[in-house]
């Protein structure tokens, strides 16, 4: 993300810096958490700087609405670090009163059950997206509100290109091919972009192929996670397949091999390139290196077979605010008034300008500014018609960690799609069983 100038600071406090203040103000760490007839809450957020940003930004616009109500944010590593402390200072009841994490897989393992407050029956929940509220559920409840917007697995296109040679956009895998090997004999140096100079980018054939999944079987996720469902049948085959065609057909750029994910954006911005399968989080990366692109690269689905099931698969959002079981009495209340405000769309703008938006919002009320980039603006109408479906990272806690690897592999012709989607069949079995899943 491409931090903005954020509002004025909220200061932040660390946890010796907290203690203090509580002592001070004659506040044992029993108490409700009030002083001078203020309550005090804490927001543990990762150190990104967008992410302290929008949260520091959020805290302040909240504050001067509730002003017997105090935030302050504290920070925590990113990455597998910043998972341990989360863990850890949720299994020792030392959490914040409010913490920014992932929602979907990562939250399961969280237990939130035993560990998050039940969200289930306050009224804000009912302006959230039912996308959204799949992603931070369990059978028991509800558990967190989103800070920021959704995104997509898409495929990113130069707009200039398809009007130049009349393209029309795809709605089946056929259509795709059709399309590029017209762009192809057009003379555009790359008809699809792959870089796998970054690997991660080598996965979307495989992972946004997955509302064409679900769309042929809508149980896909469930039969996966009970060890019934396998990447070697169809129709999770499909994205292996098309990886592989797409490379025989000799229809990526020549640099493939070493392009980086920033590359990939550019050739797409400029026009060397026409289509690039991706995450709409790209819409940050274009604003910051070819901002005269906004309204050139536009964005849509990866298609499948069949055409009536066109749609997107969507990721939920990065970021989403969660309250410990830990957190009681005043700032239990005082953390429902906050949850409440980030469903507003007081709160929606504030993110949009700490953060440049990547897709849709999932709250209700919430709109998108007119200046977004074509390729989240685009989004909007598959979101409006419900035509979409959640990545499986949202549905399933089991993701094999060497997908990106094997992708790599078959995108550069080294290992049939047979062979990488039985790899990953294999890898995905090793990562159940590490977490201890039934069935594996």
């Amino acid at each position: 993300m491409v931090p903005r100038s954020p509002r004025r600071s909220v200061v932040a406090l660390g946890a010796g810096g907290l203690a203090l203040s509580l002592a001070l103000a004659g506040c044992s760490a029993g108490d409700s958490g009030s002083a001078d007839g203020e309550v005090e809450l804490t927001f543990l957020v990762d150190n990104g700087e967008s992410t302290v940003a929008t949260a520091e930004a959020l805290a302040e616009a909240f504050t001067a609405e509730n002003p017997d109500i105090t935030i302050e944010v504290e920070t925590r590593p990113q990455g597998a670090d910043g998972d341990n402390v989360v863990k850890t200072r949720l299994s020792t009841g030392e959490m914040a009163d409010l913490f920014q994490y992932n929602s979907g897989s990562l939250l399961q393992a969280l237990n939130p059950d035993q560990t998050l407050v039940n969200l289930a029956d306050q009224e804000y929940v009912d302006k959230l997206d039912e996308n959204f509220v799949e992603s931070v559920s369990t059978e028991n409840g509800v558990y967190g509100v989103p800070m920021g917007q959704s995104m997509a697995g898409a495929v990113l296109y130069n707009k200039d290109i398809y009007a130049e040679l009349g393209l029309e956009i795809p709605t089946t895998w056929d259509e795709f091919i059709a399309n590029s090997e017209a762009i192809k004999e057009a003379g555009v140096a790359a008809p699809i972009v792959q870089t796998y100079g970054d690997t991660w980018t080598s996965q979307l054939f495989v992972l946004g192929d997955f509302n064409n999944v679900l769309a042929e079987d809508p149980d896909w996720a469930e039969k996966y996670t009970n060890n019934e469902a396998k990447y070697v049948d169809e129709p999770a085959f499909a994205g292996f397949e098309h990886l592989q065609e797409a490379f025989e057909k000799d229809l990526f750029n020549e640099d493939f091999a070493s392009a980086l994910y920033a590359d990939g954006v550019s050739m797409v911005a400029t026009g060397e390139g026409a289509h690039y399968p991706m995450l709409t989080f790209a819409a940050s990366q274009l604003t910051t290196t070819n901002p005269e692109a906004a309204d050139v690269v536009g964005t849509f689905p990866l298609p499948g077979d069949d055409p009536e099931t066109n749609g997107l698969t969507v990721w939920m959002p990065t970021y989403t605010v969660y309250v410990p079981q830990s957190t009681e009495g005043e700032k239990l209340e005082a953390t429902q008034q906050f949850l409440e405000f980030l469903t507003t769309p007081e709160a929606c703008d504030i993110q949009s300008e700490t953060n440049a938006p990547q897709g849709p919002f999932v709250v209700e009320g919430c709109e998108l500014p007119e200046d977004v980039p074509a390729m989240v603006s685009d989004l909007q109408p598959y979101f409006d018609e419900g035509r979409t479906n959640l990545a499986l990272e949202f549905l399933s806690p089991i993701k094999g960690p060497a997908l990106e690897q094997i992708t790599v592999a078959v995108g550069s012709g080294i290992t049939s799609a047979a062979e990488g989607a039985a790899q990953y069949d294999d890898d995905v079995e090793k990562q159940a069983q590490q977490l201890g899943i039934e069935g594996w």
